[in-house]
């Protein structure tokens, strides 16, 4: 197959092209040049702004798009537009931020989905998407646009992916890094709230093997893509994270009372963390119902083999850019230790 890849060189991008290519399949890239594609071997690269330059599309034919970087609706709608005679499928990457309500556990695709007012879609449209708090508000409403945009130009024609959170090498964010690498580092590890609860997520290489067979089998339509839910703990993964490292790292188990009366910041400074009381409409975030993916063929690696290949990435001793600073961790753990003895 003749596949488009809009993105391709950051994350899934660049792992969806990995799996697209141990399959055979024949790439294109089209985005503006700002990352290396030096390891991805024979693709062809298109250099051009998906904004301003998207005749450099036209005339050309592919069996499907792939639309990592679709953030805006009306550049999803314009793209979509420019390419509905180009290609048979059009492959949005939406996020599971797209749901109207994630309060209750088991969340399906035919879910309501996230709205936004005109004044809403204004400003985002008046913004740098880059991470700007502004954008993040609207972040959700903003993909569950773009999949409109893209299924009204192309309608029956349109895959949408909603993964939670996706982790792996060459993760920018550091946001799953973070324990794999802490971990390793040794010490006394300040770990959140209840050892028992639930977390989800989605190794990256699962999601982009999964998402080219999808492509192969010209599937369309809605799926949550995303590890099962009610089958890993936060104390499982971190003991994972000591027994693949072999570190001595020793976990403390600090209250979210605590953690929210210092003010550390929930998700990114202490990632997988959602604190039940204080974050209730978000009491079903890791418990989205991946079932109908699952039956079209979503499997999970073993976690081991995904906190072994972080840590060949990311070497322990790197600079992340989320979790707790050393600093901030030994006096949150010092006060812990202090104000309750434990």
């Amino acid at each position: 197959m003749k596949l488009l890849i809009l993105g391709g060189t950051r994350f899934l991008g660049r792992h969806l092209v990995t799996a697209a290519q141990a399959r055979g399949h024949e790439i294109t890239l089209f985005n503006r040049g700002n990352y290396s594609t030096g390891d991805f071997g024979a693709v062809e690269i298109i250099k051009g702004d998906r904004h301003s330059e998207l005749h450099k599309l036209q005339g050309r034919r592919w069996d499907a798009v792939l639309d990592t970087s679709g953030h805006l609706p009306g550049a999803v709608r314009a793209t979509a537009e420019v390419l509905s005679d180009e290609v048979e499928r059009y492959v949005f990457i939406s996020s599971q931020n797209a749901y109207k309500d994630v309060s209750v556990p088991g969340i399906e695709e035919t879910y309501p989905l996230r709205t936004l007012t005109s004044e809403q879609l204004e400003r985002a449209n008046s913004i740098d998407t880059s991470g700007e708090p502004s954008y993040a508000e609207l972040y959700g409403g903003l993909k569950a646009l773009c999949e409109q945009a893209a299924e009204e130009v192309m309608p029956g024609r349109v895959l949408i992916i909603r993964p939670g959170l996706i982790v792996g090498p060459y993760d920018y964010t550091d946001r799953f890094t973070y324990w794999p690498v802490r971990v390793a580092r040794g010490g006394t590890v300040l770990a959140p709230g209840h050892p028992d609860r639930f977390i989800q997520f989605i190794d990256v290489r699962d999601l982009a093997e999964w998402t080219i067979s999808m492509v192969e089998r010209k599937a369309t339509g809605a799926y949550n893509a995303h590890g099962v839910p009610n089958s890993l703990t936060m104390k499982q993964l971190l003991d994972e994270c000591k027994s693949v490292t072999g570190s001595d790292a020793q976990f403390t188990w600090v209250s979210e009372d605590f953690l929210l009366k210092e003010n550390v910041a929930a998700w990114s400074e202490l990632p997988l963390w959602l604190p039940e009381e204080a974050a209730p409409h978000l009491k079903g975030f890791m418990f989205i119902s991946p079932d109908k993916a699952i039956s079209a063929g979503l499997n999970s690696r073993p976690l081991r083999y995904t906190i072994r290949d972080i840590l060949t990435w990311r070497q322990i001793n790197d600079a992340l850019k989320a979790g707790l600073d050393r600093d901030k961790e030994r006096a949150l753990l010092y006060k812990w230790h202090q104000t309750y003895g434990r």
